[in-house]
């Protein structure tokens, strides 16, 4: 019970102050006379029978109860473990000074479960420091609590430290409705952690409703949905209506409005949905206007290339489209080479395409034409070292410049494919067929059949038939229909023979 003691003071208005606490009250000794009428008491001659039946001024000085005073002493050896000093102690009791009034068994109950999830020792202690509510707001417990048994502790240590630091506490209400809601549209259960760690928890979750959430899966949902916010789960960072929307039907727009082919494009590569709706109509616009391409053919390399969208416009997309035009390329062949080869938009020139070139300008192709494009093109789809090697091995076999330059003319992916399993197929043709190498100047295609599938398979079947002599372009060239029909005649043939 509170203790009183009495001394002389003025009169002071009453000061209301948090229980449990020590109060020390002081009153006048003035002889005030008792008048039942007017309701004035003479406070000297009440002594311990002061019961008095109205309101009266009192002052009030506040004194630290010892409860308190424990609590206190408590927390500054409690934060000592985590290795804060006095100064830094009193700087969390300033900013939090409930943490002085709150049960110390909760302030460690509260320590455990973060400790639980993840956040021990620097983290923590930084986390509390920062931000010292995370040991007392209520809202935080139901939170971690759903972190951990629902979750099953999915969320990283890190992804929350974040959220803590940039949220207030009562933003965290509604969060486990919000997950559970996505499970509910399709998210699979074991995907679940990707996508809360690879979002802006405060930005998607907690500052979004519950229905501003399934408004936005719903409008995905037409294009490829949960498969969509599974492999860019950071879609659900941006604003339905002011971003989403917007970038979407400009996409389904320059698609001539084909709302299944801009899913297409949207699966193929979700990332497309983070940049801006000016960034994507800047690319649009240079290809309009400066490769002369129609929507229809812009949208068809969005499709083949999606990362175009990423290409500098100024620093690749411009002197590409300059290059082709050089080289004597009108906007529609533009667009044919760009769907063939849409690598040429998106490597390095200084590191990558100069090397090349000068590789075919050293067979013999010249500079700047329709032929090098076509070359070009080809050898978009291999590494600088691997051209040089199947450059080196043809050479190795006897074959000069013009005879390189002649055969991918013929067949210009005699230049892409890997410099070993060339090696392995005119190995083959010698050694295995008995053949000369330089029929491969009149079938150079022969280099691009599977070995052990086509070459090998039909050669031994055609061998038991007409022998060794048989033109390689007939015995591969021919589709496997025909072939497996002719196979099946000739046998048919001999049994009757």
């Amino acid at each position: 019970m509170s203790s009183f003691s009495y001394s002389s003071t003025s009169f002071v208005t009453q000061t209301l102050i948090p229980s449990p606490t020590k109060f020390q009250f002081s009153f006048i000794s003035l002889p005030i006379i008792i008048d039942h009428h007017h309701q004035r008491w003479t406070l000297s001659n009440l002594g311990n029978n002061l019961r008095p039946s109205g309101d009266f001024p009192v002052h009030c000085n506040y004194l630290d109860s010892p409860n308190q005073q424990n609590a206190t002493r408590f927390l500054y050896s409690f934060f000592r473990e985590f290795g804060l000093n006095e100064k830094e102690t009193e700087f969390i009791l300033e900013q939090n000074p409930s943490l002085t009034l709150t049960a110390f068994d909760s302030i460690r109950s509260r320590v455990f479960l973060l400790e639980s999830v993840g956040l021990k020792g620097a983290e923590l202690y930084r986390l509390i420091i920062k931000c010292p509510d995370v040991l007392t707001a209520e809202q935080i417990h139901p939170f971690l609590h759903f972190v951990l048994n629902n979750l099953q502790g999915r969320i990283e240590p890190a992804q929350i430290k974040r959220l803590f630091s940039a949220s207030e506490p009562r933003f965290l209400v509604g969060f486990d409705q919000k997950v559970t809601m996505l499970l509910s549209h399709g998210v699979p259960e074991e995907k679940i952690g990707h996508i809360l760690n690879n979002i802006n928890l405060l930005k998607a979750m907690c500052l979004k409703s519950v229905k501003e959430i399934d408004r936005t899966i719903s409008f995905l949902s037409r294009f490829g949905g949960i498969d969509i916010i599974v492999r860019r789960p950071m879609i659900l960072n941006f604003d339905l209506d002011r971003q989403l929307i917007p970038r979407v039907e400009f996409l389904k727009e320059i698609s001539g409005g084909d709302e299944e082919a801009t899913g297409t494009l949207l699966r193929k590569l979700p990332a497309i949905l983070s940049y801006s709706l000016e960034h994507i109509k800047g690319h649009v616009e240079l290809l309009r206007s400066f490769g002369g391409l129609t929507d229809p053919q812009i949208f068809k390399i969005f499709l083949v290339f999606p990362n175009v969208i990423s290409a500098s416009k100024e620093r690749k997309l411009r002197p590409r489209i300059e290059f082709l035009k050089q080289c004597g390329l009108n906007s529609d062949e533009i667009f044919k080479f760009l769907t063939k080869a849409p690598l040429f938009l998106g490597l390095s020139f200084e590191y990558n395409l100069v090397h090349k070139i000068v590789f075919l300008v050293k067979i013999g192709y010249g500079y700047r034409n329709k032929e090098l494009t076509v070359a070009l093109g080809a050898v978009t789809r291999t590494s600088c070292d691997n051209l040089q090697k199947v450059i080196e091995l043809f050479f190795s076999y006897g074959f000069s410049s013009p005879d390189i330059l002649s055969m991918s003319k013929k067949h210009p992916q005699i230049l892409q494919y890997s410099y070993s399993s060339l090696q392995e197929k005119m190995e083959y043709l010698i050694e295995g067929m008995g053949r000369e190498v330089g029929e491969l100047l009149a079938f150079p295609a022969f280099l691009g059949y599977k070995l052990d599938d086509r070459i090998k398979h039909r050669y031994e079947v055609k061998r038991k038939v007409i022998g060794e002599g048989m033109s390689l372009n007939k015995l591969l060239s021919v589709s496997a229909d025909r072939f497996s029909v002719e196979k099946k005649k000739k046998s048919y043939s001999r049994l009757t023979d």
